[in-house]
């Protein structure tokens, strides 16, 4: 037999409390019930979980183990229950999608609210990740939809033409790179404030440096955006990001945008799926939807 979802509930009670006699006060169960399931389940799983004792219960090695488990099991019971609690409600399908930060920073907001109004009875399930693991999510059917950019590896998957994403030189006001255009080669003699080096950004910024046979002089790296505007703002380096994204910080924070020469620097963003005649059909129409977006 597996153990039932009210056995594990109750052993994560007990886990938490340290106690039979209090879990089974918090389930509304009697004490001689609940220490009649965690002996069940004791049995089934074959292992002991507690140790016993007057002043309470310890998890065992084994117990240890399970509270993980079951508590993962426990939350996804939750998101199934409110999920499909949804429907009652007059929820017509839910569309899992992923997109990388340079989607999130600029077009794909405006893009989901506009297809959220056309179909209210849809759900959006939205989550952010590099390119590379939207993909992995994508493969194992983690995720319905991403949005990936132009570079990642994307074999086995299908993509459609949704946007543009132009890369621009951001300096802090007064550094000594002028003009509104630059090459990138220009730029390697400065310090880099770059993001991760997992990003496409800065494996497409090290492949560049490369070409020009430089070295890419990455003074930090950091996760975000955001993060990089502010240590350029502080002096740190000079970076490379989204111009759509980046405009929206430039001017509060002193910072210039500087447009990059370089053909690489206009990049695709494309809408990516696993199978789309395999796709539920509320998640073919956010697809139809986002690929009929004008590119920038």
């Amino acid at each position: 037999m597996r153990p039932d979802l009210a056995s594990l509930a109750l052993f994560v009670r007990v886990a938490e409390t340290k106690s039979i006699t209090r879990a089974a006060g918090a389930s509304h169960i009697a004490l001689a019930a609940a220490s009649r399931r965690i002996a069940q389940l004791e049995d089934q799983l074959g292992v002991e979980l507690l140790y016993r004792s007057a002043k309470g219960v310890e998890l065992t090695p084994a117990g240890q183990a399970l509270l993980f488990h079951a508590r993962q099991v426990l939350a996804r019971v939750d998101e199934m229950r409110a999920e499909i609690s949804d429907y009652s409600h007059g929820l017509k399908g839910m569309v899992r999608i992923q997109a990388n930060a340079s989607a999130l920073a600029q077009y794909l907001p405006a893009d989901l609210a506009s297809f959220a109004d056309a179909h209210p009875g849809i759900k959006l399930s939205l989550g952010e990740e590099r390119s590379g693991a939207i993909v992995q999510s994508l493969q194992s059917g983690a995720t319905d939809i991403g949005i990936v950019m132009e570079g990642a590896e994307t074999a086995g998957i299908q993509l459609f033409d949704y946007r543009a994403d132009v890369l621009c030189a951001v300096v802090p006001r007064k550094h000594p790179v002028r003009g509104r255009s630059v090459a990138f080669s220009k730029l390697l003699d400065h310090d880099f404030v770059g993001l991760e080096s997992d990003t496409v950004i800065s494996q497409l910024l090290l492949a560049h440096a490369q070409k020009e046979d430089r070295p890419l002089r990455l003074r930090v790296q950091v996760k975000s955006f955001d993060v990089v505007a502010k240590l350029i703002q502080a002096g740190l380096g000079i970076g490379v990001l989204p111009e759509a994204a980046a405009r929206a910080f430039a001017a509060p924070m002193g910072l210039r945008l500087v447009a990059l020469t370089d053909p690489w620097a206009r990049r695709g963003m494309f809408v990516a799926v696993r199978q789309l005649d395999a796709l539920p059909a509320p998640a073919r129409l956010l697809v139809e939807h986002l690929a009929q977006r004008v590119k920038a």
